[in-house]
């Protein structure tokens, strides 16, 4: 996945763990910059009477870098306090909730947002409203309503804390099982009957913090860039969860309390990086990671493993990848500094030589009128890897990338083998589409309405 699972600790603490990172330019308000971060991953819809909420013990925190030092220039971080309204019912609700501050909703959440620029630590809002998770037609009747109400205006941004669709799609149950891809089954080393690929995230949600803010508030000199090539016009972007580093029970509270430093467990920039690139071994330390610090992951960014394995998994159609052996330039620029200026024509997100994974969005880039879901691959500067949109193929995409099909932009004299256009998983995302209004991503599915799926052994 994206970043669903992606480590062993963090694995078990899903409510730190970041699975998605958006960036784009807002289309319908092309002077702002859409930030959206997702948590907690794999969300069954009718998971009652606990359902799913952000962790109040957890500092969520979306970070910017406008100075080419790959380091937190501008951070809006985000903490929850969760509320019980009638401490002697165990349901989550005890009537239908017609508004965001409807009694009946037992547990609602707030959240404050700050802003962090350097030294200075600005308090946007105190107690944002997060609205309830989608229970059912009973519980929740309108819940586009409550989603509504939950998107608040702080000053010149808009913000939104709560439960949507997962919009990322994977397949999951083919690609780790011995990196088969449905579509290619028969050309696999141990063949199987070719077939559409599976969304593995069907009927799930997660919890999305998303932040639209002017442009002008995120570049260095506090203006809207008009050029592709400005040195202002491209920022990183990235995700982390922080905790504090013990954690105790509180009696008297009976709740868990943090004590101590705040130590990050969680981050995120590009889709799929430690999910894939990084060995295992080394995957929870790179969560604790900053960017500043990532090149010594480049050597991984350099040889991925998943290019030696595509040969030896799909016999004779990959022989000009088998026998590349320099550096992987493409995927370092793609990946860990963004794409210079000269590498594709009239486009460029290049943010230094400092080696870090972050999500690299050029803001002087206006929004596509005809959107591409294979981004810059498909010709539309407007998607991934420059930022990344709701729609955004990031599967496909990095797996052409790996395959081979963005070398000749950095190395002309290699020529991809045919099967890496052809590369993919073979999925769409199934659950709520993408919105155009904010906070873009869809409505999540309900508890009473989605049907679970069903399970083979054999």
């Amino acid at each position: 996945m994206s970043s669903h699972r992606e480590a062993p600790e963090i694995s078990k603490d899903p409510v730190a763990d970041s699975t998605d990172v958006y960036a784009f330019v807002s289309p319908s308000k092309p002077d702002h910059v859409v930030l959206i971060a997702n948590y907690v991953p794999l969300q069954a819809p009718d998971g009652g009477p606990n359902f799913y909420e952000f962790g109040d013990d957890v500092t969520y925190e979306i970070h910017i870098s406008n100075s080419g030092k790959s380091t937190a220039d501008i951070s809006y971080q985000f903490r929850f306090t969760t509320e019980i309204r009638n401490p002697k019912t165990f349901l989550y609700n005890i009537g239908p909730i017609s508004s965001i501050g409807d009694k009946n909703w037992n547990r609602p959440q707030f959240y404050s947002v700050t802003r962090v620029e350097g030294n200075k630590r600005r308090q946007l809002a105190g107690k944002l409203a997060c609205p309830p998770v989608n229970v059912g037609p009973r519980s929740t009747p309108d819940y586009a309503k409550l989603s509504a109400q939950a998107v608040h205006k702080v000053g010149g941004i808009r913000v939104f804390a709560g439960q949507r669709a997962d919009a990322f799609h994977v397949d999951l149950g083919s690609i780790f099982d011995l990196g088969a891809l449905r579509p290619l089954n028969e050309a696999h080393l141990i063949p199987l009957a070719k077939m559409d690929g599976i969304n593995s995230v069907q009927a799930f949600n997660v919890h999305s913090i998303a932040i639209e803010v002017p442009i002008k508030d995120l570049t260095r000199n506090g203006r809207r860039p008009k050029s592709v090539n400005s040195k202002n016009a491209t920022i990183g972007v990235w995700t982390t969860a922080k905790r504090q580093k013990n954690r105790m029970y509180d009696d008297k509270q009976n709740r868990y309390r943090g004590t101590g430093p705040w130590e990050q467990v969680s981050r995120l920039g590009n889709p799929l990086v430690n999910e894939v690139l990084i060995p295992m071994a080394e995957k929870d330390r790179w969560n604790h990671t900053a960017p500043k610090n990532d090149s010594k992951y480049a050597k991984y960014v350099d040889k991925p493993e998943l290019a030696a394995l595509l040969p030896v998994l799909y016999p004779g159609a990959f022989p000009n990848l088998a026998k590349y052996g320099k550096p992987r330039a493409d995927l370092n620029a793609i990946l860990l500094t963004g794409i210079p200026k000269g590498v594709v024509p009239g486009f460029q997100n290049y943010t230094g030589p400092v080696a870090s994974d972050m999500l690299r969005l050029n803001m002087a880039v206006p929004p596509s009128a005809n959107p591409n879901d294979l981004g810059l691959v498909g010709g539309d500067a407007a998607g991934y890897p420059n930022g990344r949109r709701i729609n955004d193929d990031v599967v496909t995409i990095e797996l052409r990338a790996i395959a081979g099909l963005t070398l000749p932009l950095v190395d002309p004299s290699f020529k991809p083998d045919g099967a890496a256009s052809a590369a993919a998983d073979g999925t769409s995302n199934t659950n709520a589409a993408a919105t155009s209004s904010f906070p873009h991503l869809g409505l999540p599915g309900g508890g009473y309405q989605t049907t679970p799926g069903t399970t083979k052994a054999s």
